[in-house]
């Protein structure tokens, strides 16, 4: 005969049972998501360099880490995740000074400076794809044939790119997405506001390495202020210089040039008045005695 005390233990022993099982189940289906989301952060193509490689590998290390996206975040004196700043477009951003993260730029700003060693992307998205260190560029129109992992992807337009992320392979990327949310692997979104995608050369940088001054300062198609705009410098960026020569004078800020340069990277030209300097730049030659060429694909190499 089974005592009233074993009865009652056998009782509380299968109710403890009945209510833990459902508590491990949930616990498990929420783990699970995570464990997923890191598993596929890796690269998922062949042909990313060994630079490019590094770079996922930092970027899946915070996804697997729970890294939460924070506006403003990475963007310290030196990369890293820092606490972010309250945006005051998105009432979702209402936590981000309590959490310590990266927003999109900041994400890829450390992703590429623990694979180069160096900080090599300093900036906010704009100034990320706009790199004087691209090694090739891609339009959006050409989709995501040409792209390896490694490549960084924008979102915008050539006056505000306001999103990057880092492209992983087989149509995945990783980003740090929006305030409320983790650092995740996303599908890659090719329609709505893609621009485009860089592909970044960690190494030397070959030609004549520049800095414009100034906001919003205008690159144009040629060199004359009623030409089609290009790109707009949204801070002082580091520019790589290919020729200058005299044509359409500008009066801005004060000053008075003719001298405009030619800038391989953009394909595009900007008067010399917002470039730190001389007036007419040492060492960088005249386009009239070297024509300039497009050189954006051409002048730096990635390296392994």
């Amino acid at each position: 005969m089974v005592s009233r005390t074993g009865l009652i233990r056998t009782l509380i022993t299968l109710l403890a049972v009945l209510f833990s099982a459902p508590v491990s189940m949930a616990a498990t289906a929420q783990a699970a998501p995570a464990a997923a989301a890191a598993d596929e952060c890796r690269v998922l193509a062949p042909g990313a360099s060994a630079a490019a490689e590094r770079a996922i590998a930092a970027a899946c290390a915070e996804v697997a880490a729970g890294t939460w996206y924070t506006w403003g975040g990475g963007h310290g004196a030196r990369p890293g995740p820092t606490y972010g700043q309250v945006d005051p477009t998105d009432p979702a951003s209402e936590h981000d000074p309590e959490r310590h993260g990266f927003d999109c730029s900041g994400l890829v700003r450390y992703a590429y400076a623990q694979a180069a060693g160096s900080d090599i992307l300093d900036g906010v998205a704009g100034q990320q794809y706009y790199t004087h260190r691209a090694a090739a560029r891609f339009a959006a129109a050409q989709g995501l044939a040409p792209l390896l992992p490694g490549d960084l992807l924008a979102y915008g337009t050539s006056q505000n790119l306001h999103h990057i992320a880092i492209y992983l392979g087989a149509g995945k990327m990783v980003e740090a997405k929006q305030s409320g949310t983790r650092l995740m692997v996303s599908d890659v979104r090719l329609s709505g506001s893609y621009f485009g995608a860089v592909r970044v050369n960690t190494g030397q940088v070959t030609g004549h390495i520049h800095q414009t001054w100034g906001t919003g300062v205008w690159t144009k198609a040629e060199p004359r202020l009623a030409a089609a705009r290009v790109y707009a410098f949204p801070h002082s960026t580091i520019i790589r210089v290919q020729c200058q020569k005299h044509a359409e004078k500008v009066s801005s800020e004060g000053y008075e040039n003719d001298v405009w340069s030619y800038l391989p990277d953009y394909r595009a030209w900007v008067t010399n008045i917002y470039i730190k300097g001389a007036v007419w730049l040492e060492g960088v030659p005249d386009c009239n005695e070297s024509p300039h060429r497009d050189e954006s694909r051409t002048a730096t190499v990635p390296t392994p």
